[in-house]
C-alpha cells in the first residue's frame, strides 16, 4: 500500500478520521499532469522503461494506485483518467488470456494502439518543452517604449564661458609659444584684421576648433598675442562663439550661430 508519509521512521498509511481536507485542497496533484497520457508517460519515465515494450501489468498497478490515492483524498477525477484505467485493465486482461495458435501471428499486440498514442504524445510534449525554453515576450523579454516627444525641442545648455577661462587658455598657449620662441622668424608686422579673416576662414571648414588650434605657435609670443586679440575682436563683433562642452573642458570656438539647430 502507498504510504502518505513517514512518521518516526514508520510508514503512515491511513489518514486520521478527524482530519479535514477541503475538496479542492490537493487539486494541484492532478494539475501537474495534462491528462492520462501525461500520467502514463511520467510513470514510464520514472521507471526508465521502454515505451515500445511496456510491462503493462506493472504500469497498470501504478496507474490504478495513483487513481485510488486521488479518490481517498476526495479529489474529483476527470472522466478521461477513469477511461484510461479501464483501457489498461482491458489490455492487461487480453495479454493474460491464451492466444489461439491459428491467429497468433496475425493478432496485433494489445498494447500497440496505446504505444502509438504514447509515442505521438511524447513527441508533442518534447516539442512543447523545447518551445517553452525559447525566450517569450512578457515572460523573459519585455518591450519598453521611450517617449522622446518632450526632447524634440530640447537644447543642451552649455556652460557660460567667463573671461578668466579665456585668459587661462591664453596663458597656456603663451607657455607653449615661449618653449619654441627660438624658432621665431622676423617678418612684416602682423595685422589683427588679417588674423581675424584667417580665423574665420579656418572655422568655415569645421564645426568648431579647439581654442589652442587658432594660434600659430611658430610665430612666437607676438603672433600669439595678435591671434588672441583677433579672437577677442571676433567675439565682440559676435562673429564667433566661444563655448565649453562641460565644466573644466577645453574651450572651443565656432562660427556664431553654427550650433543653433543642434
Amino acid at each position: 500500500m502507498h504510504s502518505f508519509a513517514i512518521v518516526n521512521g514508520a510508514p503512515f498509511d491511513k489518514l486520521p478520521d478527524d482530519l479535514y481536507i477541503p475538496p479542492d485542497a490537493l487539486e494541484v496533484l492532478l494539475e501537474t499532469f495534462e491528462g492520462p497520457l501525461d500520467l502514463l508517460l511520467y510513470l514510464i519515465r520514472k521507471q526508465n522503461l521502454d515505451i515500445v515494450n511496456i510491462p503493462i501489468a506493472q504500469i497498470t498497478h501504478q496507474y490504478i494506485a495513483y487513481i485510488q490515492i486521488m479518490e481517498q483524498l476526495n479529489l474529483e477525477l476527470a472522466a478521461e483518467y477513469l477511461v484510461m484505467a479501464a483501457l489498461l485493465a482491458e489490455i492487461k486482461s487480453r495479454m493474460l488470456l491464451p492466444r489461439q495458435p491459428d491467429v497468433e501471428e496475425d493478432e496485433e499486440d494489445p498494447r500497440a494502439t496505446l504505444i502509438r498514442r504514447l509515442q505521438e504524445y511524447e513527441l508533442i510534449k518534447n516539442a512543447a518543452e523545447e518551445i517553452d525554453l525559447l525566450p517569450r515576450v512578457e515572460r523573459d523579454v519585455f518591450r519598453i517604449g521611450v517617449d522622446v516627444s518632450a526632447l524634440k525641442d530640447f537644447e543642451k545648455q552649455l556652460p557660460n564661458v567667463q573671461l578668466k577661462e579665456i585668459l587661462l587658455a591664453f596663458q597656456d598657449v603663451l607657455k607653449r609659444a615661449e618653449q619654441i620662441s627660438h624658432h621665431q622668424i622676423t617678418k612684416e608686422p602682423l595685422s589683427v584684421r588679417e588674423r581675424m579673416s584667417t580665423i574665420l576662414e579656418n572655422l568655415k571648414g569645421a564645426d568648431s576648433l579647439l581654442f589652442s588650434q587658432l594660434f600659430i605657435r611658430k610665430e612666437g609670443r607676438h603672433g600669439v598675442v595678435v591671434s588672441f586679440l583677433a579672437i577677442l575682436e571676433l567675439s565682440k563683433e559676435r562673429l564667433i562663439d566661444i563655448i565649453q562642452s562641460e565644466p573644466f573642458a577645453e574651450l572651443r570656438v565656432r562660427v556664431a550661430g553654427a550650433g543653433a539647430d543642434a
